[in-house]
């Protein structure tokens, strides 16, 4: 009866519970920008290359869409992607074993291992890839991310190709011991190989970039890149303050503080990296070879020529 008499609104229909979960509005429908608080509307936020609108904060881009904005459309081809990671010393922490997280993390992420490599074309150019993806694992370097690093060298001096390499990473895998560090010095070795066959490296760094790929591959390049605000180095602030007892500036491993101090060559916001990058390869292109002590080496445009080049001509 009491049911009966309560009283309530005739313009007030109800809805099954399949429509009401068709109303519902999606998580993901608003982004909030962590520097500025700025709400973003996801769609938009998309079509300005993952940047926001307001204080010109650089979101973190997964591999494949990074590999989509810089390269010319359908000219992408994956190589290596059947070497896959295992755990070679059977790891295991609180949480699990190794190869459980890598299981979990590849259905995750979508990803079968951190790097991804390939070759594509920039405005034309042919060039080779590997691109870290910071969404399996912190894009922590293995055993197999530096095989995978390395075979892209190879493939690149092969082929004849600049190599270009965008890092994104936490530094070096832990789950893999020695055979991660190891990883250091064999992709710098093949970087000097590829030296030696005087064809360039370019490397892109984003946000964050640290430990032992900062301290590796990732910086020893003809030219290196950088993101705005990218935070880039080698131990976090607070572990160097601990070392340290001092203070560190303002600013401090952030890409305006590492340009400053001659760190790194240039800062690209992402709406222009695509023709940096474009003109960096024609310029190292259009300057040949020059003979060095080595009869059979050539070596390219060395890269304070090259920086000057791109900056005249964007200036004029």
């Amino acid at each position: 009866m009491r049911d009966f008499f309560h009283r309530r609104s005739k313009f007030r229909p109800e809805k099954g519970d399949e429509e009401r979960a068709d109303l519902q509005i999606p998580e993901d429908l608003w982004i909030k920008c962590p520097t500025c608080g700025e709400l973003i509307y996801s769609r938009e936020l998309d079509g300005a290359n993952r940047v926001c609108p307001k204080c010109a904060y650089h979101f973190r881009l997964r591999a494949r869409e990074r590999i989509a904005q810089i390269t010319d459309p359908g000219t992408f081809i994956e190589w290596h992607a059947d070497v896959l990671p295992e755990d070679p010393l059977a790891f295991t922490d609180g949480v699990g074993g190794y190869d459980r997280k890598l299981v979990q993390t590849q259905s995750k992420s979508g990803e079968t291992e951190a790097l991804i490599v390939g070759g594509a074309a920039i405005d034309g150019t042919p060039v080779a890839l590997a691109v870290s993806d910071f969404e399996f694992l912190g894009a922590s370097m293995g055993s197999v991310f530096g095989e995978k690093l390395v075979r892209a060298i190879e493939d690149a001096a092969a082929q004849r190709l600049p190599l270009l390499t965008v890092s994104s990473s936490g530094g070096a895998r832990m789950h893999e011991g020695l055979f991660s560090l190891m990883q250091m010095a064999k992709t710098v070795a093949a970087l000097a190989r590829l030296g030696r066959a005087g064809l360039p490296h370019i490397a892109l760094l984003a946000d964050p970039c640290y430990g032992g790929v900062t301290a590796s591959y990732a910086t020893v390049a003809d030219v290196v890149l950088a993101e705005p605000g990218a935070l880039i180095g080698f131990a976090g602030p607070r572990v160097i303050e601990q070392i340290t007892k001092q203070k560190l500036p303002e600013g401090f491993q952030t890409a305006e503080f590492l340009l400053d101090h001659g760190m790194i060559d240039m800062i690209s916001p992402r709406a222009e990296l695509r023709d940096l990058l474009a003109s960096l390869l024609a310029h190292y292109g259009r300057a040949g070879r020059r003979p060095t002590r080595h009869p059979h080496v050539a070596e390219p445009l060395a890269v304070a020529e090259v920086v000057a080049l791109v900056g005249a001509e964007a200036t004029g």
